[in-house]
């Protein structure tokens, strides 16, 4: 069924596409900026399945990487992976992986605010493992600059991913692509 085909595409581009847009709102508070980016990363974690989640990150790298301007505050190209916030880029595929493997068609909103949790954890723990080992920080430094600033409104952002995302689940499940996944 080519419609099906097409949306194998479609879902990681439109993934990509949503972290993009959601990574230039950002606010500067220091070496590690305020962003939108893992309220992105988590929508898609949540809504979509694995493989569409973790090439949705992919396809987001490669875009980065090329030098499109699609990272926090417009940055992009492949050096952006070697900053002192690199971590987090990197943490973005275990988020997605293990959100999207742990988040269930029929997830209950605590189910997907735990997957959720579990998922931002490693985008912290690889930032913080980035700070520390990029931006010569100490391991205190570096969670006092990357994750404490970050918690509640962190917290803020899964109570928002989890209220919406299964919504959007449903409503997706409605597409044909879907629809033959269930069946096999």
């Amino acid at each position: 069924m080519p419609s099906n085909r097409a949306l194998t595409l479609v879902f990681p581009a439109f993934g990509a596409a949503l972290i993009a847009v959601l990574s230039q709102i950002t606010i500067p508070i220091g070496t590690v900026p305020f962003t939108l980016q893992t309220l992105a990363v988590g929508l898609v974690a949540s809504t979509f399945r694995f493989r569409d989640a973790s090439l949705s990150i992919l396809v987001y790298w490669l875009l980065g990487a090329i030098g499109l301007p699609v990272f926090a505050g417009g940055a992009g190209g492949i050096s952006a992976f070697v900053t002192p916030t690199a971590g987090f880029l990197w943490g973005f595929i275990a988020y997605a992986c293990v959100t999207s493997y742990l988040c269930q068609r029929h997830s209950s909103l605590a189910g997907i605010f735990i997957s959720n949790l579990l998922g931002d954890a490693l985008v912290f723990v690889c930032g913080v493992i980035g700070l520390h080992f990029l931006a010569d920080m100490t391991w205190k430094a570096a969670w006092l600059t990357g994750v404490l600033p970050f918690l509640l409104p962190e917290l803020g952002k899964i109570v928002v991913i989890s209220l919406i995302s299964q919504t959007l689940r449903r409503s997706l499940q409605h597409l044909p692509y879907f629809q033959a996944i269930e069946k096999g």
